[in-house]
């Protein structure tokens, strides 16, 4: 049982969270994985926020739902969901640490791989967006949020804005829905852990809303420049085993 002293700090937390994940469409998790692992241990962090972040992203999806990519995000599922799956079934019995430390690596890498295919002209096409799910699907069971390694692939595939916030976001929303139901049934996600995870969840979505507000406000050039800051930041995080 959480002390009830932290849920004020834990909820703060979240809001803002959520409004920067409202902003560039990732990071919510990451910047909540340490809070909750203090608060309620490591074993129950990862269900936990699995929940918040199926909340959270159905909430940015919905505040920029006429802006979404239908084809992107059935392609990109088409991929995630199977393997979201198994890796759920990996996380119950695997210890992260190195994976997380692996992945921040990997995310400060893409930082300048997206520059660099950007000034050659190189996009994503449709069609990567299924092995992208797939990849993205299965880390994202193991090791319970991959959102700053998706955001290079989508702006890269042309997305920006609205369009790349629920497109992004449904796509996470059907990878965490995955974990939740895999969770549920080894017991990983009992009663409490919904709960909890409900809660965030609503702090999620008040954060989802500003976010919203504000990224009306950001031109292009602003707005992918943001991304690329919070995914250096988020990978510096991960490097560091934060």
């Amino acid at each position: 049982m959480i002390e009830p002293l932290l849920w004020l700090p834990l909820l703060v937390v979240a809001l803002g969270a959520g409004t920067i994940g409202g902003v560039v469409g990732f990071g919510s998790a990451v910047i909540l994985l340490p809070i909750c692992a203090y608060a309620f241990g490591a074993a129950q962090a990862v269900p936990i926020l699995t929940v918040a972040a199926l909340i959270g992203n159905l909430s940015r999806a919905a505040f920029s739902w006429r802006e979404t990519d239908w084809a992107a995000v059935r392609m990109y599922v088409l991929g995630a969901v199977p393997f979201a799956a198994i890796g759920a079934f990996i996380f119950v019995g695997l210890d992260a640490a190195l994976i997380h430390r692996l992945l921040g690596a990997f995310i400060l890498l893409m930082i300048p791989a997206r520059r660099l295919a950007a000034r050659h002209d190189m996009a994503i096409q449709r069609w990567h967006l299924l092995p992208l799910g797939a990849v993205m699907g299965l880390l994202s069971g193991v090791v319970g949020t991959v959102g700053p390694i998706n955001a290079p692939f989508f702006l890269a595939y042309g997305l920006v804005k609205g369009a790349y916030l629920a497109t992004e976001a449904l796509g996470a929303a059907a990878v965490h829905l995955t974990k939740s139901a895999v969770y549920g049934r080894l017991a990983a996600l009992d009663l409490e852990t919904l709960t909890y995870g409900l809660v965030i969840g609503l702090a999620l979505i008040a954060g989802s809303w500003l976010g919203k507000r504000i990224v009306m406000r950001l031109d292009t050039p602003a707005f992918i420049r943001t991304v690329e800051v919070l995914l250096a930041a988020s990978g510096i995080l991960m490097v560091m085993g934060v």
